[in-house]
């Protein structure tokens, strides 16, 4: 064993690095407490370049200069996500335990890649694991991982799903694979069909914007070389939830594997008021939800699980000399997606569900679900607003009577300039619009409603 330096020892090469690590300590705690600064935001490169000056050099700045050049000027020039008026994109609004856990988890240096190496980690994991598993109402057989994202989520369960419709249909097909899913798909499914070099078969959607059964059958009638379905659970743009019973009956008769696409809605399973629009989820396939979307844990953090995980395992086990004397029978992360050296990122979940209770996030969820309905309500009774998408789950679609593309997205630069809300145009049936996602508990019907009177 390594000799085990008395504390304060300086390292032979790093020197005492005490103070530095107390310096991050302090600032760490408190970033934890203090409230968000609206008013961050992004700077062009030239001028963080002119106010950093060269920090990489031979002989170092040292801790201190290096901490203020973050706290001074880096930290500031970054979105601040967890504010309550960030209502663009899908922001990220962590416990504070999840992100003193994320400290924690950063400082234990665990590999979270194989058992032998982080088997209490883990094992926590899982743990966080199978809550979602028990939402999505599998058998408690099924298991995965925490990856970065939904890309790599998505990719790692697609690229199974095509391994495992390989093995059952004896090699690729004449023409090559295909995959299905409508326009309203995550743009990372159109990235993970360039990477796994398969074509993409466009479902129609119906009037209100959802994929359905009968939509895809006459699709995977005419496409026999689909070996994946992916269904939205929440898409990002709309937050819609595609007709999942009717396409788990359309995946069960052809025979396809059906993966749901739940990274930002997926979250919704927690919350009784809409649990019913999740109906069919229980005979997919594969899944992913992200964590650090609306179940309030820090960046970067995706929830990939596997009605049958044996699946995964067949084509992501990676096989090496150094790697012979890996126990196969635990619970091996690296094996269920497209990895091998990872950190234990769904630790803070699992700090956060075991200090706070899954009955205080089914409660987190409520209220964003709430407040959009609320925020809704009110623009719809609105003189100058118009409501043009109810929320499904918490995204809301609405426009400003008589207002141009251009005038919405000087608003919305103005608006952010200024600390007032985040709030950005999108495209709805061809015309520009604005939109809403509600994540964040923090978040106030009242406080928004004051935000969009910059809107007269």
């Amino acid at each position: 064993m390594s000799e085990v330096r008395p504390q304060g020892r300086p390292h032979a090469v790093w020197g005492d690095e005490t103070e530095v690590v107390q310096l991050a300590l302090d600032w760490t705690a408190k970033r934890m407490v203090r409230k968000t600064d609206p008013l961050s935001t992004a700077r062009p490169a030239a001028e963080l370049a002119a106010a950093v000056g060269n920090a990489i050099r031979p002989e170092g700045i040292g801790g201190a200069e290096a901490l203020r050049i973050f706290d001074e000027i880096l930290e500031p020039a970054t979105r601040a996500q967890d504010d309550p008026l960030n209502l663009a994109y899908i922001a990220a609004a962590p416990t504070r335990a999840a992100v003193a856990f994320d400290l924690v988890t950063s400082s234990a240096n665990i590999f979270g890649g194989l058992w032998e190496s982080g088997a209490g980690a883990i094992f926590a994991e899982n743990q966080a694991l199978q809550w979602i598993i028990e939402l999505l109402e599998w058998p408690d057989t099924a298991g995965g991982t925490f990856v970065s994202g939904g890309t790599s989520g998505n990719l790692s369960a697609l690229m199974t799903a095509r391994e495992t419709a390989k093995t059952h249909r004896g090699g690729r097909p004449a023409g090559g694979w295909q995959l299905a899913c409508s326009s309203n798909a995550h743009s990372s499914i159109q990235s993970a069909a360039k990477a796994l070099d398969v074509d993409v078969v466009d479902v129609p959607i119906d009037d209100r914007g959802h994929m359905t059964g009968a939509a895809l059958r006459t699709t995977l009638e005419q496409s026999p070389n689909v070996f994946a379905v992916v269904a939205s659970a929440g898409t990002t743009n709309e937050g819609l939830v595609d007709d999942l019973a009717d396409i788990a009956d359309v995946c069960e008769e052809f025979g396809v594997w059906m993966h749901v696409d739940g990274a930002y809605g997926g979250a919704g399973l927690a919350a009784p008021s809409i649990r019913p629009l999740f109906t069919g989820i229980e005979r997919a396939d594969s899944f992913i939800v992200d964590p650090h979307k609306w179940l309030f844990a820090p960046y970067d953090c995706c929830a990939l699980v596997y009605r049958q995980p044996e699946l995964a395992r067949a084509v992501h086990s990676q096989h090496a000399s150094y790697l012979d004397a890996i126990d196969r029978n635990e619970s091996n992360p690296s094996e269920l997606a497209l990895h091998l050296s990872r950190r234990v990122r769904g630790l803070p979940l699992w700090f956060s569900l075991a200090t706070h209770g899954t009955n205080k996030y089914r409660d987190a969820v409520e209220s964003s679900i709430t407040t959009a309905r609320e925020v809704a309500r009110a623009i719809d009774e609105s003189d100058y607003l118009k409501l043009v998408r109810a929320p499904e789950l918490s995204v809301l679609l609405f426009e400003r009577k008589g207002w141009t593309a251009e005038q919405y997205s000087a608003w919305s630069k103005q608006v952010a300039h200024d600390g007032v809300i985040l709030c950005v145009p999108t495209s709805w049936h061809g015309k520009s619009v604005l939109r809403l996602a509600f994540v964040n508990p923090d978040t106030e019907t009242a406080h928004v409603m004051e935000a969009l009177e910059t809107l007269r």
